[in-house]
């Protein structure tokens, strides 16, 4: 007998990235949602003036989250170490000490709060498992979001 449990079915997939010219500089981000059943696509992009790399990469995520209608059971596949620990290991501590974070003996606010909060709002209405995948690296959609982002980024040059 298996004593595994079976993997989760998810509703949608969303594949995220986040590209910076200068970090800060030119920003693009880019997410795809597929609906798992269907197999539909949407991509979604945008992009700052002035932004840096871990805003777009949040960004990414919370435009994909943001553009769902209903409550839906998700797998966020990002190459942002940032966004997918950040959601999934360190937001209830920062959520629990104020939104502050331990830098050596003092606390300090934690970067990007404003878009962590919107995430955290939204990971309140979905179902959301992140998976890490290695940038850069031949994975198709995050190959097509870093597309997707960088020409965004370019349109603020």
């Amino acid at each position: 007998m298996n004593s595994e449990s079976p993997s989760p079915i998810f509703d949608v997939r969303l594949f995220s990235d986040g590209a910076c010219s200068g970090n800060p500089g030119p920003g693009g981000w880019a997410c795809i949602l597929r609906h798992v059943a269907t197999g539909t696509e949407k991509e979604l992009s945008g992009g700052l003036a002035l932004t840096t790399n871990n805003q777009m990469e949040l960004q990414a995520v919370i435009s994909g989250l943001a553009a769902l209608k209903r409550p839906s059971r998700v797998e966020v596949v990002t190459d942002s170490s940032y966004v997918a620990k950040g959601s999934s290991e360190w937001m209830e501590g920062w959520k629990r000490n104020g939104w502050r974070r331990k830098e050596g003996k003092s606390w300090k606010p934690v970067k990007n709060e404003e878009l962590w909060r919107q995430l955290d709002e939204l990971l309140q209405t979905h179902r959301v498992k992140f998976t890490l995948v290695k940038g850069h690296a031949g994975h198709a959609e995050n190959e097509r979001c870093d597309v997707l982002a960088v020409a965004a980024a370019a349109m603020f040059r």
